[in-house]
């Protein structure tokens, strides 16, 4: 990793929208994607107690990770539990022991301690062409951006304000174009009495530990489907993400921290924690930061978030998904417009590969489900076929010459 410049260089006027932009990506994390990890724990049987622990490990184990890699590496990298994995474990649990499916937790987290380490994550991603690349970050956040205007239909008022009010701090003031959304929407939403906190209670969370157990057949239908969808759907895009950006760090840090943190949180019931893809946008970025240099607190800032909700267990998850799905979905999709339209343009700069990074954009935002796994996988495999075939031969490892091209061992090529 990078060697850390000193934080002296931070003032107080670098901190709110770095830090505004971290609290987006965790009520954007909590409200949009969390209510998975209810369903799952809900199909195992799991008991208030345990579920309770589920919402600790893993809220505490993405904070800790998110904090260390941030500050280390001065980079935004902001990690998170992995989402697609949490929507396998809906069925998967149904019919796998809790303890077994423990068990499993514990062998695809080892799987990728051993992947970060050996730099063969690395390896794979560098025969990925840019434009592929661009293409394929593009057709993943497509859906969000799409989210964001959808809202108009359900919820007018809402979306309406949010939308409107977008467009004009965009035109006279950039900077707070984000931060003013969320606030706006907030108020909004306490004035139209939609925010319902009257079930809460405020209680610490209480870690439980459960013994795993291995199996082969929770290794089978548990642990290796859940390390392929984490890999394809969480790492593989998250990286993209921070490429994009123009951030370099190397992947090997991230892989194994994130595997060492879900290899320590399984036994509490986290299943699996790593770098986030589409809320990492959202803090990449130039809405976190004018200046790249300064964007890594929004990552600090984000994992104290998690921290703060992973000390009072359900309670604080519970509020943010009492937000209205209108009010989530609307705000990704715009704090995420930047980024889509930077992939575009990255995607389709280069006549040589345009065709298969268009065919990569469009094959990713069908969001393919076939044999258990998820889009962002076969949008990437459909591309590089794609590329294999227009090019008349297969990408070679080193990296191609691009404007967006960044080597991951953070060296120039």
């Amino acid at each position: 990793m990078a060697h850390a410049p000193t934080s002296a260089s931070v003032r107080w006027k670098d901190l709110p929208h770095p830090v505004i932009a971290g609290l987006i990506s965790v009520i954007v994390n909590y409200g949009g994607t969390f209510i998975l990890v209810f369903q799952a724990a809900k199909s195992a049987g799991l008991s208030p107690e345990l579920t309770a622990s589920w919402v600790w490990a893993v809220s505490i184990g993405v904070g800790v990770t998110g904090i260390v890699l941030s500050w280390t590496t001065r980079e935004p990298i902001i990690t998170a539990w992995s989402t697609p994995a949490a929507a396998f474990l809906v069925t998967a649990l149904a019919t796998t022991p809790y303890a077994e499916a423990v068990g499993a937790y514990l062998i695809s987290a080892a799987a990728f301690v051993l992947l970060g380490v050996s730099g063969w994550f690395e390896r794979v991603i560098r025969l990925i062409p840019p434009g592929v690349t661009a293409g394929l970050l593009a057709g993943i956040l497509l859906q969000f951006g799409i989210g964001a205007f959808a809202g108009v239909s359900l919820d007018p008022l809402l979306a309406g304000v949010l939308i409107v009010a977008y467009l004009v701090l965009k035109r006279v003031s950039p900077r707070y174009a984000v931060v003013g959304i969320l606030v706006l929407g907030l108020m909004v939403l306490l004035l139209q009495d939609r925010v319902d906190v009257s079930g809460l209670r405020l209680a610490l969370a209480a870690p439980v530990f459960t013994m795993p157990v291995f199996s082969f057949n929770a290794l089978l239908s548990v642990a290796l489907p859940l390390f392929l969808i984490t890999l394809t759907g969480q790492y593989m895009p998250g990286m993209l993400v921070l490429r994009n950006d123009g951030f370099k760090t190397s992947a090997n840090p991230i892989v194994t921290l994130t595997g060492l943190g879900s290899l320590l949180m399984a036994p509490f019931g986290s299943h699996a924690f790593n770098i986030a893809a589409i809320t990492a946008a959202i803090c990449t970025g130039r809405e976190a930061h004018e200046q790249p240099s300064k964007r890594w607190i929004a990552g600090v800032a984000a994992g104290v978030f998690y921290l703060l909700v992973g000390v009072f267990g359900v309670t604080l998850a519970t509020l943010f998904m009492a937000f209205p799905a209108t009010f989530i979905a609307t705000l990704a999709g715009l704090a995420l417009l930047g980024t889509i339209g930077g992939s575009l343009a990255s995607a389709m700069a280069e006549a040589r590969t345009r065709e298969a990074a268009l065919i990569t954009f469009l094959a990713a935002a069908a969001n393919i489900k076939l044999l258990g796994i998820g889009g962002a996988f076969w949008g990437l495999v459909i591309g590089l076929v794609a590329y294999a075939v227009l090019n008349s031969r297969l990408p070679r490892a080193e990296p191609t010459a691009a404007p967006t091209s960044m080597p991951l061992n953070g060296r120039s090529p």
